[in-house]
Formats: C-alpha cells, sequence, structure tokens
C-alpha cells in the first residue's frame, strides 16, 4: 500500500474540559457522533478520550491533506474501537467523499492521553496499484 499522507495533532485535556463546560451537548453533538459519546461517556477520565479523539479527527484531515473544508463536519468522521480496543476510523459524507476522491483504502490511526493532553497519529494507506 502507498502512502497518501500523514497527521498528527495534540491537544489539551483542559481546552476541550472548557468546551464541554461552556457549551454542554451543543457542542458534544456538534463534534462526536453517538457511539463516540457513549464510549467516551462510559470511561471513567471522559475528557480525556474527548480530547483523543478530538485530536484524531484533526490527525486523519491532516494525513488526507484538507483541513476542514467546506463540505467536512466533525461527524463525518468516527472513531470507533475494535474488540481488542484498537481505534478503528469510519467516515461518511464529505470526508467519505475525499477519501474516495484520494484513493484512500485504508486510514489508520493512534491515540493516547494522560492528563494534560492528548495526541493523536493518522495515516492514510492508497490501495497501492499505481
Amino acid at each position: 500500500m502507498d502512502v497518501i499522507g500523514i497527521g498528527t495533532d495534540i491537544t489539551e485535556c483542559l481546552r476541550i474540559a472548557r468546551m464541554i463546560e461552556r457549551h454542554g451537548d451543543l457542542f458534544i453533538n456538534r463534534v462526536y457522533t453517538d457511539e463516540e459519546i457513549r464510549y467516551c461517556q462510559n470511561r471513567k477520565q471522559a475528557t480525556q478520550h474527548y480530547a483523543g479523539r478530538w485530536a484524531a479527527k484533526e490527525a486523519i484531515l491532516k494525513a488526507l491533506g484538507t483541513g476542514w473544508i467546506r463540505g467536512i463536519s466533525w461527524r463525518d468522521i468516527e472513531i470507533r474501537n475494535d474488540p481488542s480496543g484498537r481505534p478503528v476510523v469510519a467516515v461518511r459524507g464529505g470526508t467519505k467523499d475525499v477519501v474516495e476522491r484520494l484513493g484512500v483504502a485504508k486510514l489508520l490511526v493512534s491515540i493516547s492521553h494522560c492528563h494534560t493532553h492528548a495526541t493523536a497519529y493518522a495515516i492514510a494507506l492508497g490501495r497501492g496499484d499505481s
């Protein structure tokens, strides 16, 4: 498979906590899918998990080389977990359109977080048939 792009992001957990405190469900429902909300709310340190998913979404868009362009929304990118806990990326809407246009076959993401920061690293892989 060919590497189409890589991306990384780091965010302060306190920043996400303040956004949640200030805007509540409006913020959460604008940025995170229902599945992501359930996942994060069921964790002891929910804010760290929300921050990790925020960083992952940013890293994915950097790997795609788009950033937040018109037609892409936060909820177009969903971070799920496979049975072993590994984060898995699902895309829809405008992000799916970009993925298909670029010939991305797979998006890989790694997320880490601690009390103060969350970071994510993403790789967009192509089909490798060129």
